[in-house]
């Protein structure tokens, strides 16, 4: 698996292409799976694979939906579950927060969803604005 970096109108992504046949490509950006074909045919190169953390999802009946991360070096990562956009955001830098507090309120599939701490702790990165759209596995806020 190969891994690129893009910055695209300011918000960043991570890709990793996984398989190049002809012309499909098989991806992930930011961890949601695409197939692309492209108007060349591509050639197989050999690719080093990079392992990379994965977050759980779990939802409740009352929409809230919350992820849990794995442990980073540089903190607790609150990630996007699922595309959509950024209604709110409830933290900034240096406030303290407890697990289970609701830190961004995130529309997705035309569902409001608050998107909460998994740890206690201090924010130390706010990577977010209101309005702004999100992939699946975006980091939203740092928990330190």
């Amino acid at each position: 698996m190969k891994n690129f970096k893009f910055k695209i109108n300011g918000t960043e992504y991570s890709v990793d292409i996984n398989e190049v046949e002809g012309q499909e490509i098989s991806l992930d950006v930011n961890g949601t799976p695409y197939k692309v074909t492209v108007d060349k045919e591509m050639k197989k190169k050999q690719v080093t694979v990079t392992t990379r953390t994965a977050s759980k999802v779990s939802a409740a009946p009352s929409g809230n939906v919350q992820t849990t991360a794995a442990p980073a070096s540089k903190g607790s990562k609150v990630t996007t579950p699922l595309p959509g956009t950024i209604l709110d955001v409830f933290v900034n830098v240096g406030d303290k927060v407890k697990a289970g507090q609701t830190v961004v309120l995130l529309e997705a599939m035309k569902m409001e969803n608050n998107i909460e701490a998994d740890v206690e702790g201090t924010v130390t990165e706010v990577k977010v604005r209101k309005g702004d759209s999100v992939l699946e596995g975006d980091v939203m806020v740092v928990i330190g």
